[in-house]
């Protein structure tokens, strides 16, 4: 599963995904992401369920 984030800036969010990621899974609350380019690399990375940066999920039809 892929996850869209919508990072806010000094303007805010607009409603458009800045960002995506791999869903690994999700355990008691928390989404546990791959992601690239996070600090110039990639890494692993949780977020609460809720985050509110969290823009959405999505599954390539295969």
């Amino acid at each position: 599963m892929i996850i869209f984030f919508d990072w806010a800036d000094e303007s805010g969010q607009d409603g458009l995904s800045d960002h995506t990621g791999i869903v690994q899974k999700v355990e008691n609350g928390r989404v546990y992401t791959v992601e690239g380019n996070s600090g110039d690399s990639v890494r692993q990375n949780s977020y609460p369920v809720g985050y509110y940066e969290i823009l959405g999920y999505g599954a390539p039809a295969y």
